[in-house]
């Protein structure tokens, strides 16, 4: 025990010292919300242009930079955000040209414009069709910007997932959690840093309020090295900055049924050198989780947060980034009050064994997260960029029972702090774009988990506090190499450190491709690739340990999970259109899930394997006719796992064959867009299918393996008044069709999707 104690503070004192040369030392990072734009400017004998100014414009915000092109025609703008951008290039003798282009983290793309001779009347010539999609990157990528948040219904409120549910496939909330491609393991990134949490499904909600969200851009598997290990999904946040202001503030209110409501007040200004942004927002609501039953009952939520964000350009070559939030949230945990139901009645439907009492629960959940970063990015040439991010993250969730809850009034604190910071370097050749770098974090947990028995089963009431360590170092080393201008190869290694319960270490590799076919600019991509995620520092102990024992159950120690996935899709633009295909499979070992007692104190679990596959496809057209867009966004898959119980609470179960797990859905629709009417209004909707999730009990009164089928349709209506004030009306579930959409042993019992809301929204503008 001495020689494990030893052995963990030297495994500490590596992480303390690694972390110090994160942030004291002059390392390099690539903060991983950048991309580049380059490009080649030639006139109509398609001879280059010396000498031409170019600029790059942001289509959201003020944000600006320019550069002139060289004996070549060449020119390159280095550590740009993600978003959408216009290219404007003009020169003596030539008419100015405007390309649209759009930049995802990590690409590059390039735009070929060509200038014509300058006539008696002087024009802006649109040049080529705008660049919508990555032709160097084999992962499929949503973007979704802050207009889609403001019109798309039920978006912009503070808890709300629509901006990804509505636009990404293969992606839902069920039994309150997002899950999206078969597991709930994803990662956020704000300002291209991630935000570390290595709990499983303990809380609810977005990072960051929608609304203080510029762009949101959403990774599908095929992960670059550097991207990290969350399989499932990387949700990469540009944070407003204050560039999109000048001066300016807006404050945000809604209304409506079910008692909800919710609020901002942001400000945020620019000048050359620095931008300011800073948000505070509240929200309530008497319907918060899905709730067991159609009524809605015990339901009642409510929250409050603030985010800021700092931008100084020291000089061109220097900037420094300082992002900060804040969320404090509580949820009523819903309750079913029919004694006669299938989960609070011995009845034959359950099998004569009521299935999840909760009747007489009256339990709830606090929760609170907290981010600070601090980021460098530091451009030494056209080439190369460095950037240094320190980060601290704490996050909490309490779940509490009413202590005359029956049969057990359960309790489970968690308290987890987080620090580290992420170091690498970029640089960009003739044919090669390497990144390279370190990540690591220390992580401290407090925990405490507690029962008090009020059955009359005679067992001893507990409490069992914990406070475990770990720490997490990972490598990344990866290449995008182009032998040819219509072919990138990508590699890359991701060799990884844990210590924590169990001390772990993986060695990721991942390989991809992508196609550029000519003229057609059709791109072809695939890829193969391993992860590991590392596990929850959940431990147990002393009385904890002795009621499972005395249950017939037991806790093992979590292990990491450990992936494998392959993929392969086409990306086809069109006249303005994107439409994108991909079919992948991922097998998992120690697949990452939850295991609940009461109705909400949930314990991380790993099972043996699960293997998740599937056909999705998005479809995004361009603004038709200068008033309306669609998307549509739809998925195939099918997700199914195999016991035994390999880590955390377990009831020795038995191997198994592949059964479908409780998110599994066949097939998941939607299908929505805007259009702007007449008088400065807009209208836009989205429509959701889904084909039934899985079915724990395919007997009466829903027979068979899934749950039945459903469709939702919202709505929203807006208009802007001036300048300064604006209105919408948002209905979702318009029909009010409730169904049972998940009947297993998950967080808060059984799930109906939620009724008809409808509430109202203002936005009031103004300058100080």
């Amino acid at each position: 025990m001495q020689i494990q104690d030893k052995e963990k503070k030297i495994v500490k004192a590596k992480i303390a010292f690694l972390s110090a040369v994160l942030i004291l030392t002059d390392s390099i990072v690539l903060a991983t919300i950048f991309g580049s734009v380059q490009g080649i400017i030639h006139d109509p004998q398609h001879r280059p242009i010396l000498g031409a100014t170019v600029v790059l414009k942001s289509k959201s915000s003020e944000w600006t930079k320019n550069t002139s092109t060289d004996a070549n025609g060449a020119f390159v703008f280095n550590a740009v955000p993600l978003g959408d951008y216009s290219i404007s290039v003009a020169s003596p003798g030539f008419t100015q040209a405007v390309q649209s282009v759009v930049v995802n983290s990590g690409t590059a793309p390039i735009a070929h414009l060509q200038l014509s001779l300058a006539g008696a009347a002087e024009t802006i010539t649109v040049s080529g069709a705008p660049v919508i999609a990555p032709t160097d990157s084999a992962t499929p990528i949503t973007l979704v910007d802050r207009l889609d948040i403001a019109r798309t219904p039920g978006a912009s409120r503070s808890n709300s997932l629509a901006m990804i549910t509505d636009f990404v496939p293969g992606s839902y909330v069920t039994h309150d959690q997002l899950h999206i491609r078969g597991g709930h393991q994803t990662s956020w990134l704000v300002d291209g840093v991630p935000v570390p949490n290595t709990n499983i499904g303990s809380n609810l909600g977005p990072q960051l309020d929608p609304k203080d969200i510029d762009y949101l851009e959403v990774n599908r598997g095929s992960y670059s090295a550097g991207f990290g290990d969350r399989t499932y999904g990387v949700f990469n946040i540009v944070p407003r900055t204050g560039f999109e202001r000048d001066n300016e503030a807006e404050l945000f209110l809604s209304g409506g049924n079910l008692y909800q409501t919710n609020a901002q007040l942001s400000f945020g200004s620019h000048n050359e050198r620095f931008a300011y942004y800073a948000s505070v927002n509240g929200n309530r609501s008497n319907l918060g989780l899905q709730t067991p039953v159609p009524d809605v009952v015990h339901d009642a939520t409510n929250g409050y947060g603030g985010f800021g964000s700092l931008l100084f350009n020291v000089d061109p070559s220097n900037q420094l980034r300082f992002v900060t939030s804040l969320r404090r949230d509580y949820y009523q945990i819903p309750y079913d009050p029919n004694p006669d139901d299938i989960e609070n009645a011995d009845i034959a439907e359950n099998g004569f064994a009521a299935q999840y009492p909760s009747i007489g629960l009256r339990d709830g959940q606090h929760e609170g997260d907290a981010f600070v970063n601090l980021s460098w990015v530091h451009t030494f040439n056209s080439k190369t960029l460095l950037t240094v991010s320190p980060f601290y993250h704490y996050n909490s969730a309490n779940f509490d029972s009413s202590p005359s809850d029956i049969p057990i009034a359960s309790t489970d604190h968690r308290t987890s702090n987080y620090a580290g910071g992420q170091v690498s370097f970029s640089a960009n050749f003739a044919r090669n774009n390497l990144q390279t770098g370190l990540y690591s974090f220390y992580q401290h947990d407090n925990e405490l988990f507690g029962a008090i028995f009020n059955d009359g089963s005679g067992n001893s009431s507990f409490t069992d506090p914990e406070h475990p360590s770990g720490s997490l170092v990972a490598y990344f080393l990866d290449d995008k190499f182009k032998p040819f201008s219509w072919l990138t190869l990508s590699a890359g290694i991701r060799p990884t450190h844990f210590s924590g319960g169990v001390t772990e270490n993986a060695i990721s590799p991942r390989f991809g491709a992508a196609v550029n076919i000519p003229r057609l600019n059709w791109t072809f991509r695939a890829f193969y690739g391993h992860y590991y995620q590392a596990p929850p520092l959940i431990t147990v102990s002393g009385p904890l340990l002795q009621f499972c024992s005395a249950n017939n159950c037991g806790f093992i120690d979590l292990h990491g999970e450990r992936d494998e996935e392959h993929q392969f899709g086409v990306t086809i633009p069109y006249r303005g259109w994107t439409l994108d295909a991909d079919n992948f499979k991922t097998h998992a070992h120690n697949f990452f899930d939850h295991s609940c007692i009461g109705s909400g104190a949930c314990f991380p679990i790993t099972i043996s394997q699960a293997v998740i596959r599937g056909w999705e496809l998005t479809l995004r057209s361009p603004r038709i006719a200068h008033r309306g867009q669609i998307h549509l966004a739809y998925s195939n898959q099918i997700a199914e796992g195999a016991l035994p119980i390999t880590g955390g609470l377990t009831n020795f179960s038995s191997p198994s064959s592949l059964f479908p797990l409780d998110h599994d859905q066949r097939n998941t629709l939607n299908l929505g867009g805007d259009i702007a009417l007449p008088r400065r209004a807009y209208a836009s909707t989205n429509i959701y299918y889904g084909s039934g999730f899985s079915n724990a009990f395919p007997t009466q009164p829903y027979p068979g393996d899934h749950l039945p089928q459903h469709t939702t349709f919202d709505l929203s209506l807006g208009k802007d008044f001036g300048e300064q004030f604006s209105a919408s009306l948002h209905a979702l579930n318009v029909a009010n069709r409730r169904v049972d959409l998940d009947n297993s042993q998950t967080f808060g019992g059984f799930h109906w999707n939620n009724p008809r809301e409808i509430y109202a929204e203002v936005r009031y503008r103004f300058h100080y």
